[in-house]
């Protein structure tokens, strides 16, 4: 293999992966394109997504382009679970080559998406490594948790349960202009905006007292405390401070608000120096390689399975001879916010995946604009609007500069909406092609970034209003933003304002509001949200708090976690799509008991048991679970549905609510729950008896749909 390039979304990583190459691999030629800007023609690059993109366009040779598609023999990527994603993706559309994804997320968390990349099953990985396995083979470290409740965090602050001393501080603090005292400060507002000493220093007496020491007991090991924002890392660092003063420089606050963060890692990071304790927000979460981690403190709750996974990473390493000549073989990891008992009852929520604002906009403007065709919205304000849209995504489409490789990968959907004509009549597909094909590309305008937050705010009512759905959060948060407004009403550009300010927060105005009015509000309230005053305020407490419970366990690794049931016939359906049992359900063919006996050999003897299958689906039939999983070809129920598609006596409406329908039944196989039909995209027209004011019609759709469901059952 000639030439390969390796890729991630950090320099740290770029140098930690040649790093190891060359350790690998000593004869081989790495350079880092981050660091080695001349040094373009080694074996192996080692680069950045961002300076992979810019060297694409720039740099030449004597034959011109360097960096041809042909490059590389070989690509590997980093982060796959999110670096596959928006532009970073076109990097892997433009060279020719065998792609490699690397990531260290549990693979739930990894989007289904990120699969279909890489042409596999979801859930099943090429090849995966547990923990629990790098753990046996003597490659990382097992862990303890530390599952600690403090009332305070568990419970919040009620102004009963303290005693009097606490009682009269706690009216000192709280007591708003007009008396008035809130009963309870609930656990969400501790290390947001109240910052209580004691709780600080309850947590940091537990890691002071329980953690992993080295140096024959005399010193507590390297530990990070992952704290909640800046202004939490700041009071941790400050009572730290007051309870351990002989201990000078023992513990730094490490965050990208500190102008110096990357000396102080490396200072971290080196186990002759201090700090031993790293305070951080966000910033060591991930990328950071230090052996010598003896103690995690989770002093913030984390939503996201795949980070707190990552964060657990941090303490995994091996370090030989750390513990007075003893190797590490465990670490600890002190737990204050139910961390692992909400990651026990429920997954958590996956990391989103969100393009850029701007280009989030554009998606919006697309939506809004294929929405507005409809015959209900065909008013002269309304027409007009749909033509500002539309103009200005066409602007943005312009705008793209077609030299520029990622343009390129999309170039037929740029010049396709680079036309205004192309807008006049729009589909539901061309809102999936704009947002997929050209949202990532949208450069951002020269405005206030408030404003654009807002832009998005209004267009995501605006949509809500055209689909009927709730827009209640969203209302809540325009009422508070004009809220803001009015705080600072002696402004003149506010005062200018004020009628429309003061119907929205003082009329059934929002209630009532149609899309002109949300268009209105946008076009007048935007540039005035600069002016919101940002309150900053906080409170230091120090009532004393009680440490409820301190349970010691011992990591839960599951290892047997790729060589489930599930995931086994699953893969093996979606690979064996050739088979004549599965070939004649993906095709709407009848099944007859013969290939049910041929499907029960497959799934209840070659791959697992009946009581396997049961225990995962329960008893569903054969032929609906394998449908479910491979869908139908689109020719399949086109040809059911032919007779209602050719159908000339079909309005609009009608045909298009077949044609969702069929699309719903290529991607799931089935329609067994006729639910569905009562949300988007089938309402989009109307509701089922709205669209078929004739019921023969419909009933006939309905027979169509039942045949379809019969087949994948043997009669």
């Amino acid at each position: 293999m000639k030439n390969i390039l390796f890729l991630a979304d950090r320099n740290s990583l770029v140098t930690q992966a040649k790093r190891s190459f060359v350790n690998l691999l000593p004869d081989l030629s790495c350079t880092n394109l981050c660091e080695e800007k001349d040094n373009y023609t080694a074996h192996c690059v080692f680069s950045t997504y961002q300076t992979m993109m810019n060297c694409i366009d720039n740099v030449k040779d004597e034959q011109g382009k360097l960096f041809t598609c042909g490059h590389f023999d070989l690509v590997i990527c980093d982060e796959a679970h999110r670096s596959i994603y928006n532009k970073y993706r076109d990097i892997f559309n433009y060279f020719d080559a065998p792609l490699v994804g690397l990531t260290a997320t549990p693979k739930d968390e990894i989007d289904k998406n990120t699969y279909e990349v890489f042409e596999l099953e979801n859930g099943v990985p090429t090849y995966g490594y547990e923990l629990a396995q790098a753990v046996k083979d003597g490659y990382l470290v097992d862990f303890m948790s530390v599952e600690t409740k403090l009332k305070f965090i568990e419970q919040g602050i009620a102004y009963d349960e303290l005693s009097e001393a606490d009682r009269e501080a706690y009216e000192n603090t709280f007591e708003d202009e007009n008396g008035e005292l809130p009963e309870r400060i609930v656990s969400s507002a501790l290390n947001e905006w109240v910052f209580n000493e004691d709780t600080i220093r309850q947590v940091l007496h537990v890691l002071m007292t329980e953690g992993i020491k080295i140096d024959y007991g005399q010193k507590l090991g390297k530990s990070i405390i992952f704290a909640k924002n800046h202004s939490h890392a700041e009071k941790i660092y400050e009572v730290f401070n007051k309870e351990y003063p002989h201990l000078p420089g023992f513990a730094k606050v490490i965050d990208n608000k500190i102008n110096y963060a990357q000396s102080l890692i490396d200072e971290f990071s080196d186990p002759k120096k201090l700090p031993q304790i790293a305070i951080s927000v966000d910033m060591l979460d991930t990328g950071i390689d230090v052996p010598e981690c003896l103690n995690l403190v989770f002093f913030k709750k984390v939503m996201s399975k795949a980070k707190f996974w990552q964060m657990i990473g941090r303490g995994t390493r091996l370090c030989p001879g750390l513990r007075d000549g003893a190797d590490k073989d465990k670490f600890y990891i002190f737990d204050f916010c139910g961390n692992f008992e909400f990651f026990r009852m429920n997954n958590g929520k996956p990391t989103a995946l969100q393009i850029a604002l701007q280009g989030a906009i554009f998606s919006l403007k697309a939506q809004i604009a294929y929405k507005l065709q409809d015959i209900a919205y065909q008013t002269p304000e309304l027409i007009a609007f749909r033509k500002t849209l539309v103009d200005d995504m066409v602007r943005k489409v312009q705008e793209l500069n077609k030299e520029n490789f990622a343009v390129r990968q999309h170039l037929k959907f740029v010049e396709l909406y680079s036309n205004p004509d192309n807008y006049t009549t729009l589909t539901y597909e061309n809102t999936l092609q704009m947002r997929d094909e050209l949202a990532p590309l949208i450069t951002p305008d020269a405005d206030d970034a408030k404003a654009v937050r807002f832009d998005a705010l209004m267009y995501g009512i605006e949509l809500a209003y055209l689909m009927g759905k709730k827009y209640a959060k969203a209302r809540t948060d325009l009422f508070k933003k004009v809220s803001g407004i009015a705080s600072v009403a002696n402004i003149p550009e506010i005062m200018v304002q004020s009628e429309l300010i003061n119907k929205i927060l003082h009329t059934d105005y929002l209630e009532n509001a149609g899309i002109n009015e949300f268009e209105h509000i946008r076009e007048n309230l935007r540039d005035l949200i600069k002016y919101i005053p940002i309150n900053k305020v906080s409170y230091t407490t120090n009532f004393a708090d009680e440490l409820i419970s301190m349970d010691w366990n011992e990591s839960e690794l599951d290892n047997d976690d790729l060589k489930n049931y599930k995931m086994k016939a699953e893969f093996y359906v979606r690979q064996h799509q050739d088979n004549a049992v599965i070939a004649k359900l993906k095709t709407n063919k009848p099944l007859t008991s013969a290939d049910v006996k041929t499907l029960e050999e497959i799934l209840w003897s070659e791959l697992g048991t009946k009581q396997d299958y049961e225990n995962e689906y329960g008893s569903k039939p054969l032929g609906e679970f394998v449908r479910e999983i491979v869908g139908l070809d689109m020719n399949a129920p086109k040809e059911a549905f032919a007779e209602f598609l050719n159908d000339t006596s079909l309005d609009s409406n009608q045909i298009y609510f077949v044609n969702q329908i069929v699309e719903y039944i290529v991607h799931n196989g089935l329609m067994k729950d006729l639910s569905v039909l009562q949300g988007a995209p089938f309402t989009d027209n109307g509701s089922v008896v709205e669209v078929f004011t004739d019921l023969t019609v419909w009933l006939g759709i309905k027979r169509v749909i039942d045949r379809i469901n019969a087949n994948a059952v043997a009669a």
